[in-house]
């Protein structure tokens, strides 16, 4: 049996340094520690590709999951942070941007323009350079978890330091 546990636990950590070792992962990590150099990925046995898998996978609120979600405007993407529990708004977006046309980008826009697939985009380490608005209903929680360039990946980070990190703007977009 202890065997068998060995052998899980050498596969299971094969796995771990196969995942942190992809370049979406280094690159979102480049950013992080780049920043503070104390910030941690953390790779999850289970897949935080939903914010309820992520919640599950680390045992937190569902609402301390940083989605990121990025939409398009025209010629423009915006990347949103929005609370896991929380959905954001179009309505209140097209407003923000005065713009009437304003839509979730397609995967292969955020491949594209993040770095990243659906499921782990990283608030950072992007292809090319997006304005981000970070909702309001995150400062409920004094640390969060957002995604690290892979679905298994994450890193915790205070509500603060992830605004500073993103040179994100505060804003109310969720309903």
């Amino acid at each position: 049996m202890v065997y068998l546990c060995n052998i899980i636990k050498q596969k299971f950590l094969k796995s771990v340094n196969s995942i942190l070792n992809k370049e979406p992962v280094k690159r979102a990590e480049k950013s992080i520690k780049e920043f503070d150099p104390n910030l941690k990925i953390i790779c999850l046995e289970q897949t935080a590709r939903t914010a309820q898998d992520a919640a599950t996978a680390l045992g937190c609120s569902v609402g301390a999951i940083v989605k990121s979600l990025l939409f398009s405007a025209g010629e423009i993407f915006i990347l949103c942070l929005v609370s896991g529990d929380k959905r954001c708004s179009l309505k209140t977006l097209k407003k923000i941007l005065d713009e009437k046309d304003v839509s979730m980008a397609n995967p292969d826009d955020v491949k594209k323009i993040t770095g990243y697939t659906i499921g782990g985009v990283s608030p950072v380490g992007h292809l090319s350079k997006v304005k981000i608005f970070v909702d309001t209903n995150l400062e409920r929680f004094t640390t969060v978890f957002a995604a690290a360039g892979h679905p298994n990946c994450v890193f915790k980070i205070q509500f603060n330091q992830l605004v500073k990190l993103t040179s994100g703007e505060i804003k109310e977009i969720a309903e």
